[in-house]
């Protein structure tokens, strides 16, 4: 694959205004993406659940300018209110994707956003925003240039969505999503996210992901910050490898449902994730105290029960609980009785594997 094919034809006809929306989910990944390239590329693949109930809701209402502008027009509203501290990061965003929707300097931009989980507390709320953002661009590129089919419309929007936060190219469907070149893997770029190619076992498709909302606050140090901490670390080499070897095992997981296996490879993922943050120059630490005392927790939990419940963790502190669907009765209650304890102001959100975005205007 490459870039050329993301760069438009000239246009002929431009809408004077219009108004798309799109609903994103976040996803969290199994094996995980951290260090990169140059020009959002990933250091190493990787493969997340996409969610379900954890999404952004964003609308781009385009209105036509006289004359197109030297720097971008646009107004963004974060939750009903204006957020100016999010301009830049998208001003970034479209600096890096003018030459593919070169359009925009054409129009002014009124960007509407929400959340439905709290934003920056390690619940890849740049993955959910940045894809559902890509998808309302491309969403109305396709209005001026009406060849685009609408596989290519999810394809250039994880395209674009990548180049304003990696793992947001894995927003756009579900329910596995694979991002970045591996040799076992048919069709898998470093370019776009692309639907997990092979056989999934039935279980997968209905699993559960509980997130326990350890701390909702913004992180100590961002994703960008400790993916660029990745260059020159000691470990990043094996890390890398790593990574490719549990893609590889994963292949035969996914396919027979072996739950065991899954719950040591994810798990061991998690900790890796922590592990090279923990190890790196400088180092730190995103996990809390609760963090640690929900994992013992879980630990002893699935020792007595024999239930097939795990954890897997993102760039923060929060704690996602994955189970399969038949054991859901058994979980939530653990959870209700024995984990809320753990969560600020006793909060939790109950996710499942959703199928990927959604148009709704």
């Amino acid at each position: 694959m490459s870039e050329v094919e993301f760069i438009p034809s000239s246009y002929t006809d431009y809408p004077k205004e219009a108004k798309v929306g799109w609903r994103s989910p976040s996803n969290i990944a199994l094996v995980k993406y951290w260090g990169k390239k140059p020009n959002q590329i990933p250091a190493n693949p990787s493969i997340s659940f996409t969610l379900s109930n954890c999404a952004t809701t964003t609308s781009v209402t385009f209105k036509k300018l006289d004359e197109q502008v030297a720097h971008w027009s646009f107004e963004f509203l974060f939750e009903g209110a204006p957020k100016e501290d999010f301009k830049p990061k998208i001003e970034t965003f479209f600096g890096r994707i003018e030459k593919y929707v070169p359009f925009l300097k054409e129009y002014h931009l009124v960007i509407e956003s929400s959340n439905s989980f709290p934003h920056s507390s390690g619940i890849a709320s740049s993955a959910s925003g940045m894809s559902a953002l890509a998808l309302c661009i491309v969403d109305f590129e396709s209005a001026i240039d009406q060849t685009m089919t609408s596989d290519f419309l999810k394809k250039k929007a994880s395209f674009l969505a990548r180049l304003g936060s990696g793992s947001a190219c894995r927003s756009i469907e579900g329910p596995l999503v694979e991002w970045g070149e591996h040799k076992n893997i048919i069709g898998s770029d470093d370019l776009v996210g692309i639907s997990y190619p092979y056989q999934i076992h039935d279980i997968f498709r209905k699993y559960r992901d509980t997130i326990l909302l350890v701390d909702k606050g913004e992180k100590t140090v961002s994703s960008t910050a400790g993916h660029s901490l990745m260059e020159g670390h000691p470990f990043a080499e094996n890390r890398f490898k790593q990574a490719h070897a549990n893609l590889n095992s994963l292949k035969e997981i996914l396919q027979t449902g072996d739950l065991k296996r899954f719950v040591e490879l994810v798990e061991s993922e998690a900790l890796t994730l922590h592990a090279v943050m923990m190890t790196g120059q400088p180092y730190y630490i995103l996990m809390k105290p609760n963090t640690l005392r929900i994992i013992e927790s879980i630990w002893k939990f699935r020792k007595a029960t024999g239930l097939n419940i795990c954890f897997t963790l993102d760039a923060g502190a929060n704690v996602h609980l994955l189970y399969p669907d038949s054991e859901s009765v058994e979980v939530k209650t653990f959870i209700a009785d024995e984990l809320s304890k753990y969560c600020q102001n006793g909060q939790y959100i109950n996710d499942h594997v959703g199928e990927g975005a959604a148009k709704y205007i």
